[in-house]
Protein backbone atom coordinates (compact mmCIF):
# COMPACT_ATOMS: atom_id res chain seq x y z
CA UNK A 1 0.00 0.00 0.00
CA UNK A 2 2.79 2.44 0.87
CA UNK A 3 4.48 1.68 -2.40
CA UNK A 4 1.60 2.41 -4.32
CA UNK A 5 1.19 5.89 -2.51
CA UNK A 6 5.14 6.54 -2.73
CA UNK A 7 4.32 6.07 -6.65
CA UNK A 8 1.57 8.43 -6.73
CA UNK A 9 3.71 10.93 -4.95
CA UNK A 10 6.31 10.49 -7.52
CA UNK A 11 3.80 10.90 -10.39
CA UNK A 12 2.54 13.93 -9.34
CA UNK A 13 6.09 15.38 -8.48
CA UNK A 14 7.06 14.80 -11.49
CA UNK A 15 4.11 16.72 -12.92
CA UNK A 16 4.88 19.65 -10.47
CA UNK A 17 8.60 19.49 -12.26
CA UNK A 18 7.55 19.91 -15.60
CA UNK A 19 5.12 22.76 -14.60
CA UNK A 20 8.03 24.51 -13.73
CA UNK A 21 10.33 23.55 -15.97
CA UNK A 22 7.67 25.11 -18.46
CA UNK A 23 7.82 28.07 -16.70
CA UNK A 24 11.51 28.32 -17.25
CA UNK A 25 11.38 27.71 -20.46
CA UNK A 26 8.96 30.49 -21.03
CA UNK A 27 10.49 32.94 -18.84
CA UNK A 28 14.15 32.03 -19.49
CA UNK A 29 14.51 30.90 -23.19
CA UNK A 30 15.90 27.97 -24.39
CA UNK A 31 19.42 27.53 -22.73
CA UNK A 32 18.16 28.00 -19.41
CA UNK A 33 15.36 25.46 -20.49
CA UNK A 34 17.65 22.62 -21.24
CA UNK A 35 19.88 23.22 -18.43
CA UNK A 36 16.76 22.65 -16.27
CA UNK A 37 16.00 19.90 -18.27
CA UNK A 38 19.48 18.17 -17.63
CA UNK A 39 19.49 19.15 -14.26
CA UNK A 40 16.43 19.07 -12.04
CA UNK A 41 18.17 20.77 -8.66
CA UNK A 42 18.84 23.92 -11.19
CA UNK A 43 14.32 23.49 -12.40
CA UNK A 44 14.10 23.26 -8.34
CA UNK A 45 15.89 25.67 -7.18
CA UNK A 46 14.68 28.63 -9.82
CA UNK A 47 11.22 27.33 -8.98
CA UNK A 48 11.86 28.98 -5.43
CA UNK A 49 13.58 31.91 -6.39
CA UNK A 50 10.18 32.81 -9.66
CA UNK A 51 7.40 30.62 -9.49
CA UNK A 52 4.78 30.32 -8.15
CA UNK A 53 4.89 29.33 -4.41
CA UNK A 54 1.73 26.97 -4.81
CA UNK A 55 3.71 25.18 -6.98
CA UNK A 56 6.56 24.93 -5.27
CA UNK A 57 5.23 24.11 -1.59
CA UNK A 58 3.34 20.88 -3.62
CA UNK A 59 6.10 19.88 -5.53
CA UNK A 60 8.29 19.83 -2.16
CA UNK A 61 5.54 18.25 -0.59
CA UNK A 62 5.26 15.64 -3.24
CA UNK A 63 9.25 14.63 -2.40
CA UNK A 64 8.94 14.79 1.85
CA UNK A 65 5.47 12.57 1.14
CA UNK A 66 7.57 10.00 -1.61
CA UNK A 67 10.57 9.74 0.32
CA UNK A 68 8.34 8.69 3.38
CA UNK A 69 6.01 6.44 1.83
CA UNK A 70 9.12 5.09 0.08
CA UNK A 71 11.02 3.94 3.26
CA UNK A 72 8.21 3.03 4.84
CA UNK A 73 7.11 0.31 1.96
CA UNK A 74 11.01 -0.94 2.06
CA UNK A 75 11.71 0.78 -0.83
CA UNK A 76 15.26 1.76 -0.10
CA UNK A 77 16.88 -1.65 0.36
CA UNK A 78 19.31 -1.63 -2.20
CA UNK A 79 22.19 -4.52 -1.72
CA UNK A 80 26.08 -3.87 -2.36
CA UNK A 81 28.25 -7.33 -2.80
CA UNK A 82 28.17 -11.30 -3.27
CA UNK A 83 24.19 -11.78 -2.71
CA UNK A 84 23.75 -14.54 -0.06
CA UNK A 85 21.14 -16.86 0.38
CA UNK A 86 18.72 -16.47 3.29
CA UNK A 87 17.39 -19.54 5.14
Amino acid sequence: MFGILALLCLVASAVCGIIVLVKLFQEKGALHGILGLICGLYTYIWGWMNASKNIMLLWTLFIILYVVFALLSGGFNYSFGTPTATP
